[in-house]
């Protein structure tokens, strides 16, 4: 039973996706629970499963092309079905086996099928014309009622163009010159006939010129990853009136802490101990975990962490669930396993929803200090900057710490510079000193 194949719709959100690449060619076979396709969302790549066996029979949109979701995209059938229905009418071949190649059809130059008439052809012999550039139009059919078959096209070849005498007048020399250098007379553009010298100036005007510069400009469109970040950017920036404030902590005690974890052979890295280490502060400070919804706020009872996970083409945030209630070590070993996934484009749509909280690291950069932006409808971010020895007095002395600087962006309809203050504040003490993080 023929069966068409439709945009999934992915998530709660979205709306239309991006048929990035085909994994199967007209003709192929494929089994249900085979990799058919790729969509590219807003979001991320998903890898879309055929779920039916049969014969790809039709494909409704090139790569590249983006599609609302539950339009059609291709059709899967019997190697030998009837799907003109599903085409709208229009016959279609049947994927059948290919036959023994036929003799060569006799070459042609004229137009075998009157001007504007139909040509039916079968989906492989369209691909293969298609990229050897042949006109169908001039290709006999051999198919049922002159149908073109992939032999057909295959076989097909341009007649020998006549050979015509010279159209243009020119001078004896002209007309030697020009055949010793391989010129076409018709191109030389006199006004009565061609002299010697007429060739000269020919001559000089196709002379190679010296490659032209780089084009100064190119405009490539926006993915719809990249599409979706400035949405979501520009709706950030519309909906919050932000601050960021900046605050300066020294991570001795967090080294010396990783260091003990090392021996342990318990590997984790700084995010994951941000991310355990806040989770616990914003369980103090729940202003800091909430959202906006309809001039009410909605305060929630457990830290969704997100963490920002840089791809090729644009952004992501997975958030760790429940990460307050977590070990140090499994929310490193989810860590791991969601920004694989992310680079993987094999993130499930859930894992970037519900988000309370987010971390969004640029420290391997060596950025000593910006502003993030509030992934909406949370209220708050905390950017994290690289960490370099600097000069620090303790006690009245100058001494060398390993300083790290922390930029919290707020909401302030909700988030007024106190709260964000103490936060900061609170955050600071704990990585500081980690034994608090008993108390």
């Amino acid at each position: 039973m023929a069966k068409v194949v439709v945009m999934p719709k992915l998530g709660l959100t979205m709306t239309e996706g991006t048929v990035s690449k085909w994994l199967k060619k007209v003709g192929d076979e494929i089994k249900s629970g085979e990799p058919f396709f790729e969509v590219e969302t807003d979001k991320l790549t998903n890898t879309i499963e055929a779920n039916t066996d049969g014969v790809v029979r039709h494909f409704f949109v090139e790569e590249g092309t983006t599609v609302p979701v539950l339009d059609k995209v291709a059709i899967i059938a019997a190697a030998d079905e009837d799907i003109s229905a599903l085409l709208g009418g229009a016959p279609a071949a049947a994927a059948a086996p290919e036959a023994p190649a036929a003799a060569a059809p006799a070459a042609s130059a004229a137009p075998v099928r009157a001007p504007g008439e139909r040509v039916v052809a079968a989906p492989a012999a369209k691909k293969l014309a298609k990229e050897l550039g042949i006109d169908l139009a001039l290709v006999p059919g051999t198919g049922p009622n002159g149908r073109i078959t992939l032999d057909d096209v295959k076989n097909w070849k341009p007649a020998p163009a006549a050979e015509e005498a010279p159209k243009t007048k020119a001078s004896p020399l002209a007309a030697a010159v020009a055949k010793d250098l391989g010129i076409d007379l018709d191109k030389i553009g006199a006004k009565d006939r061609v002299l010697a010298e007429d060739i000269l100036r020919y001559l000089e005007s196709t002379r190679e010129k010296a490659p032209e510069e780089a084009p100064r400009e190119e405009v490539v469109p926006m993915n719809g990853m990249r599409k979706a970040i400035a949405k979501n950017m520009l709706n950030s920036h519309m909906t919050s009136p932000t601050v960021t404030a900046n605050l300066s902590v020294d991570m001795s005690a967090m080294k010396a802490y990783r260091e003990q974890l090392k021996a342990k052979e318990i590997k984790v890295s700084y995010t994951d101990l941000l991310v355990k280490f806040i989770a616990k502060a914003l369980t103090e400070f729940p202003l800091l975990n909430c959202s906006v919804e309809d001039n009410k706020i909605v305060y929630k009872h457990y830290v969704n962490m997100g963490v920002a996970v840089a791809l090729d083409n644009g952004l992501v945030v997975p958030n760790v669930p429940d990460a307050d209630k977590k070990s140090l070590t499994e929310i490193s070993k989810e860590i791991k396993e969601l920004a694989k996934l992310a680079r993987e484009g094999g993130l499930p749509m859930e894992k970037l929803r519900g988000g309370t909280f987010t971390i969004t690291n640029l420290g391997m950069y060596g950025i000593e200090s910006f502003t993030p932006i509030i992934n909406q409808p949370e209220v708050a971010i905390l950017g994290v900057t690289t960490m370099e020895d600097r000069a620090v007095v303790r006690g009245g002395e100058i001494v060398i710490r390993p300083m790290m600087t922390l930029s919290l962006t707020f909401d302030h309809r909700v988030v007024d510079g106190s709260v964000a203050a103490e936060f900061l504040q609170r955050v600071k003490a704990l990585l500081e000193n980690p034994a608090l993080m008993l108390a």
